[in-house]
């Protein structure tokens, strides 16, 4: 039986999951319509709209695994990890498209690759997307890889419980799904750090250019580069807590009994749930949508 701290973290994570499919579904659901009426979206809002159905799969992926690991169906939760590899690493790219795009259109750099981007950024969003099914196929093959090599691993140590390791299995386990991560993970989360940065530098270049010309706090241009910069600084921060969150929890095999466990699956779904919040704070369609909501 869990302890009472494990148990609220138990059902904090729940509770974080299901409000973040209801909030990503919600995003999936007036993109949709926007989609329909119009037969096509902005090449944004198709980051958005991707973003937020892996999001949903991702959370509703992450309940039925840790739910089946919870009942010892273990073969069954790693069938289920794979999805969970497939949708992560999507994430992990999609919001790299999405930093990405905004640092092309929004940044004020002068330099001749940044002109010629701005121009062709919205025809290659596609490909990007493409990019990234295709990285997210990726991880899921090597993903089942280590999945097959893990149990053939049980299976020659001895080992026949639903959800035993050996020392063999389980330093293999760590080490394989680390690299993974390093892989799979890292080059879309430096791409993601490095549009951040710059646009955040281009921002605030603006925004004292601004100050520059037109001293007055209220100007409206100003406040709006302003809120953005504040924006773009929590979606960073809280990305930031994500990334390192999902690396310690790779390198560290926990219990489901543990409390070690669910604290670091709150930190990980919490953090997009965040992320989520933010993303639709930030976008016109979604913002309206939400004030005539409420």
């Amino acid at each position: 039986m869990p302890s009472t701290p494990t148990l609220i973290f138990i059902v904090i994570f729940y509770l974080v999951s299901l409000a973040s499919m209801l909030q990503n579904g919600f995003m999936m659901i007036v993109l949709g319509r926007e989609w329909r009426r119009n037969r096509a979206l902005p090449a944004a809002d198709m980051i958005v709209a991707s973003l937020a159905s892996s999001r949903f799969c991702l959370h509703g992926i992450a309940i039925l695994a840790n739910l089946l690991a919870s009942f010892d169906f273990c073969y069954q939760a790693n069938l289920f990890g794979i999805f969970w590899d497939f949708s992560n690493t999507l994430v992990f790219w999609l919001t790299a498209c999405l930093a990405i795009f905004y640092c092309v259109k929004i940044s004020s750099f002068s330099h001749p690759v940044l002109f010629w981007l701005k121009w062709r950024i919205s025809q290659l969003v596609p490909r990007l997307l493409l990019v990234s099914l295709i990285m997210g196929g990726l991880s899921a093959i090597i993903s089942a890889t280590g999945n097959i090599i893990a149990d053939q691993m049980i299976i020659s140590q001895g080992f026949h419980g639903n959800c035993t390791f050996g020392h063999m299995s389980l330093d293999f386990y760590r080490y394989y799904y680390l690299s993974h991560a390093v892989f799979m993970w890292l080059m879309p989360f430096f791409l993601f750090v490095v549009s951040i940065i710059l646009l955040m530098f281009s921002l605030y270049q603006h925004v004292e250019k601004m100050r520059g010309h037109r001293p007055g706090p209220w100007d409206p241009h100003t406040q709006a580069h302003t809120m953005a910069l504040k924006s773009l600084t929590f979606f960073f921060i809280f990305y930031i807590l994500f990334f390192l969150a999902l690396i310690i929890s790779s390198t560290k095999s926990k219990s489901m009994q543990s409390f070690w466990y669910w604290a670091m699956e709150v930190t990980i779904y919490t953090g997009i749930f965040l992320n989520s919040i933010i993303l639709v704070l930030s976008n016109p369609k979604l913002r309206k949508a939400l004030k005539m909501k409420f």
